[in-house]
């Protein structure tokens, strides 16, 4: 057998730029400079293939480092890849390992192949950018690189084909999942056992179950005069009455929480310790000890959702920590790594574990195994890791040009924030969200997050939302204008 690295000879089935590497695809000189360039013994030592240190198969590892090589734009689109010998030389594999690798490269259209000609680089799909700028979703941007999300993608669709009966009777996720995801919970915000999670799909079903499970303890939910629609529209939908209680720049102040929950009754509390959404402030140590003692004194619960927990500057402890029986924590993977892992955790009060089971199963029979393995895969490549601290440089970068631009003289956390809050009366708020909506910048107006207080005015600015600092740039630039722009009517 000759050995891989022997060089090709010309034969009557090679095309001409595969049998002579010096002509392009039409057999001319003209064709050449970019194949030339691509293995000219000048630039073989600088362009050999690394590949990635990973539990996968020789061609998979391949197939990735080729496909990082195509996001880095070392192979361009409408480009062609060098032979398949030229591949096996510069990785040190052998041929049909590139044969192998390139078909899974197909699979995932990244590249195409043309009889006679040789495989060619296809463009990768990019978003379209949009004319309106919209502010009012509060999704980070897709900050993980293409090649770790299709190896964490390939490795969790392998797992999931293990999984027993298809995930249907895991209510709570398998053992395997729990424990991955406990222990990125516990370097990041909470310890907690597996045996004491619950995963759901996303942190929105975490809520509902965990509002659905207070109903019996009390009919209203106490909070902050503006909170999260998400959670306004699981307790409408549970018919779940809001008490708004009074804050400050860091949260619900503890003497009118306790009148509230005295004079009312309520016995639940709904909490965003880490950028409360949408008032964007973090609640200190001190405040949230005082928050636990006044839940103790009325025999309340606290629904504690800290999906922006990346965030914090204040760190630990989290109220689970502080009252492990009297919290129900939850968070998610959509936030701090990607929405495209529906994954919500959900740890509540040990005794409240088997009702809430039991509610599961009645509503989904547990979350996709699909979207659990994705986000485990990602959590065990590191993508955690890499997506958090992205988010929290952008997120700082965002944060002060948007207090340079809108000329913001505090903020609520100033070392960066997904959204920011600008208060003004809610009827100027109605009019600024309006006008900017015309303007070609949604916002999110103050009726979608109010809970019935005068305190709740102001608008929300999702600035993570733009994939692109321009478009953000552009927008926050339109709401400064309209703020400053008496001619017309007056904003604010």
């Amino acid at each position: 057998m000759p050995d891989r690295d022997a060089p090709s000879l010309p034969c009557s089935r090679c095309p001409p730029s595969q049998a002579f590497p010096g002509l392009g695809p039409s057999g001319n000189a003209r064709d050449t400079f970019v194949f030339i360039s691509s293995v000219s013994p000048m630039n073989q030592a600088a362009s050999e293939i690394a590949l990635p240190d990973a539990d996968t198969p020789l061609h998979e590892r391949l197939a990735q480092a080729i496909a990082a090589m195509i996001e880095d734009g070392r192979y361009k689109p409408g480009e062609r890849l060098p032979t398949h010998r030229e591949l096996a030389r510069r990785a040190g594999v052998a041929i049909g390992t590139v044969t192998k690798a390139v078909d899974v490269l197909s699979n995932r259209g990244l590249v195409r192949g043309e009889v006679g000609r040789g495989t060619f680089i296809n463009a990768i799909a990019r978003p379209q950018r949009a004319t309106q700028v919209d502010l009012t979703l509060n999704v980070p941007p897709l900050l993980i690189d293409e090649a770790l999300f299709i190896a964490a993608a390939e490795r969790s669709a392998r797992k999931v084909l293990g999984v027993p009966s298809g995930g249907l009777y895991d209510l709570k996720g398998t053992l395997a999942q729990r424990t991955i995801l406990a222990g990125w919970l516990g370097r990041t915000r909470l310890d907690a056992d597996p045996a004491e999670l619950m995963l759901c799909v996303g942190a929105q079903q975490a809520i509902h179950l965990s509002f659905a499970d207070l109903k019996r303890h009390s009919r209203s939910i106490a909070c902050e005069a503006a909170t999260f629609s998400g959670a306004i529209a699981a307790a409408a939908h549970l018919d779940l009455a809001w008490q708004p209680v009074e804050h400050d720049g860091e949260g619900m102040l503890p003497d009118e929480l306790d009148r509230v929950l005295e004079e009312t009754g309520c016995r639940a509390i709904y909490a965003t310790p880490v950028c409360q959404n949408p008032l964007g402030f973090e609640v200190g140590e001190a405040r949230r000890r005082q928050i636990i003692q006044i839940a103790e004194k009325h025999d309340a619960y606290i629904v504690e959702d800290d999906i922006y927990g990346i965030y914090s500057v204040r760190g630990r402890p989290t109220y689970k920590e502080l009252a492990p029986g009297r919290v129900y924590y939850l968070t998610s993977l959509s936030k701090c790594l990607t929405p495209l892992a529906r994954v919500g955790v959900l740890v509540p009060p040990e005794d409240r574990l088997a009702p809430l089971l039991r509610a599961l199963r009645a509503e989904v029979f547990g979350a996709p195994p699909t979207a659990l393995e994705l986000g485990c895969a990602l959590i065990e490549l590191g993508a955690d890791v890499v997506a958090a601290q992205a988010l929290r440089k952008e997120a700082g970068i965002r944060t002060a040009m948007a207090s340079r631009i809108l000329g913001l003289s505090s903020l609520p956390m100033p070392e960066g924030a997904p959204h920011l809050w600008l208060p003004m009366p809610a009827m100027d708020a109605e009019r600024l969200a309006r006008r900017s909506s015309e303007h070609g910048v949604r916002l999110t107006p103050p009726d979608a997050t109010s809970v019935g207080a005068a305190q709740a005015g102001g608008v929300r600015l999702c600035i993570l939302a733009p994939a692109e600092r321009d478009d953000m740039e552009r927008a926050l630039k339109t709401v400064a204008r309209l703020l400053a722009d008496t001619e017309d009517e007056t904003v604010v």
